[in-house]
Formats: C-alpha cells, structure tokens, sequence
C-alpha cells in the first residue's frame, strides 16, 4: 500500500471502530539514544490535544505503507500535551521508525492495555528493576512516584544493560541517582575501559535495595529470562508473587484483542496486559505456543 493510498484510507474509513483508526502524528524531535535506540517526540496533526495514559500502556504505530508495531509511551503521564515513545530498530517497522525525521507522519492507535500498579502501590515500598530497553515503559512509573513521593514508602530504580554504551536516558539517570527520594542503581553486564559503576546482571542490584518485602510491591520489565531471575530473587527478599508485576511480549497486532495473535493461556496481552501480576500468569510464563 502507497502512502497516498494509505492516507486515504484513514480518511474515509469512518465505519471502522475509532481504536482501529491510526490517527495522524507528526514528528517533532528524534534523541539518539543508543546506538540502535531513537525516542520519538510526537504532536497531532490537528489542534494539540490531551493525549492522556496510565503508566505501562501502549500505542499502536504505523509507519504508512510498512506496517504497524506496539511501543510503550515512555513519556511523562503528567504531560498529556507530550507524546514519547523509545524505539529500537529490530525490525522492518522499528527500523523505519527510527528513520523518521522532524515531520515525518507516524500513525497511532492507542492508548492501549493494562497499567502498573502505581495507585495500588500507596503506602507501600516499590521496587523498580529494569534491563536494557525495558526502562522505556517504566520511565512513566518513575515520573509518576516522583511526582507523588509523599505517597510512597522507600523506592528504589535498579537498572541494568548490557554495557555503558547501551545506557538509556542518560541524563535522567544522572539526576534520579542524585535524589535522595529514589535509590538508584545501575550495572553493565560488561564492563568498558571508564566504567567505574556496578558489573554483574541486574539481580546482582537487589541486595542493595532496602524494602520492608511484606510491604512491597516489584515492578519489573526487561528480557523473559531477566524477569524470570528477578522474580526468583525478589522471592528469597520474601516479596510475594502477588505483590510482583511483569509486562509481557507477544505478537501484538491488532491492540483491542479482535485477533487472537498474542493470546497466552486464557489472556490477551494486548487487552489483559502488557502488565500482569506474576502469581496470575506464572503458569504461562515462558511458555510460547499457547
């Protein structure tokens, strides 16, 4: 499909559903991240709006005559009237994405899916652990706490990738590990010539946090197998399964669950998900074909 083609099609098709219109976005600012990694600044064709989402939600982007994938919104909940979303060239859609440019059209769909349990959490200890690019759907966890600290006991960010130069968001980083409200750490699982930070994966974060773990809630994103370990070290702390949260991967496609592509086990990841509580998908967890 031609992207005139595709143009026209979001305009005349008023039958369809309004989720499964992709509403026109222009790009206003693109960071280099990693060397692979751009986040994408994005504003409405039309008068600027609300854009309003839960930490951990989605949008669907499509990239006119590519295809469409799922991004998390990276950007700050507070700030309805700002669009981030941090992609990773992976793939023939992400890579078209990260070679957009100031005025380039994205379509979005969204927002979609279940949250983190930020309000839940009130009143307790949270415990943040990220790996690799699994920061970008918990950057607006950490926007939100910040905003609210008062209503929140000890939190602590405990971030891990797989060398310096693979370290998202820099700059915030810098500025969260100089807070006292947020326990920040950070680790490289190889080290470089410079580096005098933290070496080891990101479990290796956990003993340093401190958290009362009967009055804890995990929130946790990354790679299957580092949730998996993480998940196993969080339980000798004594944090419950039902206390700990996970956002899952599957072939998300459609965004409101019509399809059927990311379903596992009696869910939908698109629509029950991406954020679940661990004691509730366990029994799937590592699991591909069901």
């Amino acid at each position: 499909m031609s992207t005139h083609a595709g143009e026209k099609e979001i305009q005349t098709s008023t039958r369809l559903p309004a989720l499964m219109v992709p509403h026109r976005f222009y790009v206003q600012k693109v960071k280099r991240e990693t060397r692979d990694t751009y986040t994408l600044e994005l504003q409405p064709q039309n008068t600027p709006g609300e854009l309003r989402f839960a930490p951990g939600q989605f949008n669907m982007l499509y990239v006119f005559g590519v295809g469409e994938v799922p991004i998390s919104i990276s950007g700050d909940p507070a700030r309805p009237d700002l669009l981030l979303h941090t992609v990773r060239a992976v793939g023939a859609v992400t890579k078209a994405i990260c070679r957009l440019k100031p005025g380039g059209v994205l379509g979005v769909r969204g927002p979609f899916g279940a949250h983190w349990p930020v309000e839940e959490a009130a009143g307790a200890d949270v415990i943040i652990v990220a790996g690799g690019i699994g920061l970008a759907p918990l950057r607006p966890v950490v926007y939100h706490i910040l905003s609210g600290r008062e209503r929140y006991g000890r939190v602590a960010l405990l971030y891990g990738a797989r060398n310096p130069d693979e370290i998202m968001y820099r700059r915030e980083l810098s500025h969260w590990t100089e807070r006292p409200e947020i326990d920040t750490h950070i680790t490289v699982d190889k080290a470089e010539a410079g580096w005098e930070g933290n070496v080891g994966v990101v479990t290796t974060l956990i003993p340093k946090a401190e958290f009362d773990p009967q009055a804890t809630v995990a929130i946790v994103c990354g790679p299957e197998i580092m949730m998996r370990f993480t998940v196993i070290e969080l339980k000798k702390r004594g944090v419950s399964e039902e206390k700990i949260y996970i956002s899952m991967e599957r072939n998300m496609q459609c965004g409101t669950g019509s399809c059927g592509h990311c379903q596992i086990g009696p869910y939908f990841v698109c629509k029950d998900g991406p954020v679940f509580r661990f004691d509730l998908i366990q029994p799937f967890f590592g699991k591909r074909e069901i």
